[in-house]
């Protein structure tokens, strides 16, 4: 048992793994954010500034920027990031330390996170099939914001902080311990849709 936090050591496990998820996928989403912001700057004070994750037709952030997508709240999206991230790397650190949170901190977190998953899938769903074309940098975003959403959910599972009725206890906690084959699936299914949607350019790599 972990003495300050009063913890087995599946839990302890469960704390640091969830932190490090917090931390590094905070971080990446981050960094993303803030290059994406930067270019969206420099091209509006040049206008042929070359944008650094323009690849080709396909992947290309600029192309993705110049659409209403891009500013869904009338400003650029990566300006959500530049705030949101810094919670999350927080929460991270938050866990690594061992710090005790009192209840709502984590289920305002995680509602946060599904807020997050619901915003990421709808841009997939708007890359894929209305514009047509992928940022490199979006899709570093939606990388982390799904394992972030996914270990919220799972640990406030775990601690009680979501409440399960003693009668689904037992069959939640058998879920959880394979809950990485949830967020697998999650991966399969944008995995399928960004292959499938964008068939014709793959077919031309292999």
């Amino acid at each position: 048992m972990d003495e300050a936090f009063g913890e087995s050591e599946l839990e302890i496990r469960g704390r640091t793994v969830t932190g490090l998820v917090f931390l590094l996928g905070g971080l990446v989403g981050l960094a993303a954010a803030f290059d994406l912001t930067y270019e969206r700057i420099a091209t509006l004070i040049d206008p042929s500034h070359a944008i650094s994750c323009d690849f080709n037709p396909v992947l290309s952030c600029g192309t993705v920027m110049n659409t209403w997508q891009a500013s869904v709240f009338g400003f650029p999206n990566p300006m959500i990031g530049l705030v949101a991230f810094p919670f999350v790397v927080f929460m991270g650190v938050l866990l690594l330390a061992k710090v005790s949170l009192p209840r709502w901190i984590p289920l305002a977190f995680n509602l946060g996170a599904l807020g997050g998953l619901v915003f990421v899938s709808w841009l997939i769903y708007q890359s894929v099939y209305e514009i047509g074309v992928l940022c490199p940098w979006c899709m570093a975003v939606w990388t982390v914001v799904l394992p972030i959403f996914w270990f919220s959910t799972v640990r406030n599972l775990r601690t009680g902080a979501i409440p399960v009725g003693e009668d689904w206890r037992d069959s939640i906690d058998d879920l959880l311990r394979y809950h990485w084959i949830g967020l697998t699936l999650l991966y399969l299914v944008v995995v399928m849709l960004v292959g499938t949607g964008f068939w014709d350019y793959w077919s031309t790599l292999l």
